[in-house]
């Protein structure tokens, strides 16, 4: 992967710590064991992170294996708990609800997709709900957890799994791995970026403790300020606020008063919406909103009423733009995290957009002169996943039914990006799904989005009715009977903890 000879780069400080900056540091570490490579990590002691990236998707867990930790040990460390998927509560309309699990509905036969059959029956009079059909869902439903079977029989028993943890905690766990496997480590405060006149490259870094930090390659994990994509490369930024309307969030945790649930709630209000994150040592609110429909003031105080418990913290006030950078690598320096662009954390991405990040970078990883070619590769391919991730957000505003709310009134009349326009449509023709390159989401993940938003079809597949009506009635009948029989072996989430990953 990195060429030897006097071309090959020979160091790497990584600007800033926090979960991205440590992700960075122990999988480069880890893919890069055997090169000739110097990994650096510089942070201030004073600078506080963002901490809102409680929440995760499955591929956190590949990241895990990737650097050899098991899943169960990382969970105890940082007070995990384990995700399901998200309850949505409002988002069509007050007072419905639906769920986005990490797994499949039902089971496919004769070539057609499972929901083609749901939809048929739903004609003719079936009034079960979709989620009835997903295993994820309905634990998360009982407040049960489970590691899916290895081998399930059938598809309805394919699931998957993801995990909240403190962010902190987190971080400083990756911390210590990645000292382990020789990363330095070196607190200090940047106070300045020095430029190579010949190329504009990055060639050093001032700090205040440590005086001039040089590297052949810059990662830049230093926040929303992108001390070094955005003040010393002078990169723009693609702000996505005309589509997505939330601006700023406050965040406030507090104990729990609620049993431990194997899942992240996102329930929708006036002028945004609040997540729900249990941890096993505290619960991780925060209300993400819109600043021109509700104050600040007037946000905090809805978020403090509406906690379960005792609040554990003053509020933590944050301002965002949704977007990113116009490059997120350009010369010598690749952004990576809040550095690179802010997705509000509807669907918990923000972990997993740094993730990609990282594998991008190992796909591409370049010779000192940092080859344009691999950074516009690199841009292009990070471009189309964010813009895939803003699509699978903007539906979920998109296609509410909050009447007399102006936030979302306003974002009901947005004018679609095409892409996501032209999924809508065919998925309300005929039930079919469009996947486009850097898809974060799986088709499951879109369906439960049109189920739980009624964007669905008026007409099912014709080859969904190659079966008589009664033999897929006691299809049906038999999947939620396998499921039922599923969820009574398993264990309640709070058991689950206890026995396996408690936080000493």
């Amino acid at each position: 992967m990195n060429p030897t000879g006097e071309r090959a780069i020979r160091s790497i400080l990584i600007v800033g710590g926090g979960t991205a900056g440590w992700m960075a540091a122990i999988l480069l570490a880890r893919r890069l064991e055997r090169q000739p490579v110097t990994i650096t990590v510089v942070e201030s002691p004073d600078i506080r992170t963002v901490g809102v990236g409680e929440a995760t998707v499955p591929a956190i867990r590949d990241f895990h294996r990737d650097i050899g930790v098991d899943d169960l040990d990382v969970m105890r460390a940082t007070q995990g708990t384990a995700k399901l998927g998200i309850e949505f509560d409002g988002w069509l309309r007050p007072g419905q609800r639906f769920f986005h699990p990490f797994g499949l509905y039902g089971s496919r036969s004769r070539g057609v997709q499972f929901h083609q059959y749901w939809l048929r029956m739903r004609a003719a009079g079936d009034s079960h709900d979709l989620g009835t059909y997903n295993l994820g869902t309905q634990l998360a439903a009982a407040g049960r957890f489970a590691p899916a079977a290895e081998r399930p029989g059938a598809d309805f028993g394919v699931y998957d799994w993801a995990m909240h943890f403190d962010a902190g905690l987190y971080a400083r766990y990756l911390r210590t791995l990645a000292i382990g496997l020789g990363v330095r480590h070196v607190e200090a405060t940047v106070t300045d970026v020095a430029l190579a006149p010949e190329t504009g490259f990055v060639a050093a870094v001032e700090t205040r403790e440590a005086g001039a930090l040089a590297a052949d390659l810059f990662i830049d994990c230093s926040g929303f300020r992108g001390l070094l994509i955005a003040g010393a490369l002078q990169q723009g930024y693609e702000d996505w606020s005309h589509l997505l309307p939330c601006d700023r969030a406050v965040a406030i945790p507090c104990t729990h008063g609620g049993p431990l649930t194997p899942f992240t709630r996102s329930t929708a209000l006036a002028a945004g919406w609040q997540w729900r994150i249990p941890l096993q040592h505290r619960v991780g609110n925060g209300y993400v909103y819109a600043s021109r429909h509700v104050s600040d003031d007037e946000a905090v105080a809805t978020l403090r009423a509406r906690l379960e418990g005792e609040a554990l913290a003053e509020p933590n006030m944050i301002r965002f733009t949704t977007g990113h950078r116009t490059r997120f690598w350009h010369r010598n320096v690749i952004a990576l995290g809040l550095a690179a662009g802010f997705m509000e954390p509807l669907e918990s991405t923000s972990i997993v957009l740094i993730q990609t990040g990282i594998e991008r970078l190992l796909e591409l990883f370049p010779t000192r002169d940092c080859d344009p070619v691999l950074a516009d590769e690199y841009n292009r391919k990070g471009r189309l996943e964010w813009e895939r991730v803003r699509d699978f957000l903007l539906l979920h505003y998109s296609a509410n039914r909050r009447e007399g709310e102006p936030m979302w009134d306003a974002v009901r009349a947005i004018e679609l990006p095409e892409p996501l326009a032209r999924k809508i449509a065919l998925f309300k023709a005929r039930g079919a799904f469009v996947r486009y390159e850097w898809e974060s989401f799986q088709d499951p993940s879109w369906l439960s989005l049109y189920a739980g938003l009624d964007l669905l079809p008026a007409v099912h597949d014709p080859l969904a009715d190659y079966f008589a009506e009664e033999e897929l009635r006691g299809a049906l009948a038999r999947i939620r009977t396998s499921i039922d029989s599923a969820i009574a072996k398993a264990p309640t989430h709070a058991d689950f903890i206890a026995g396996n990953c408690a936080a000493g």
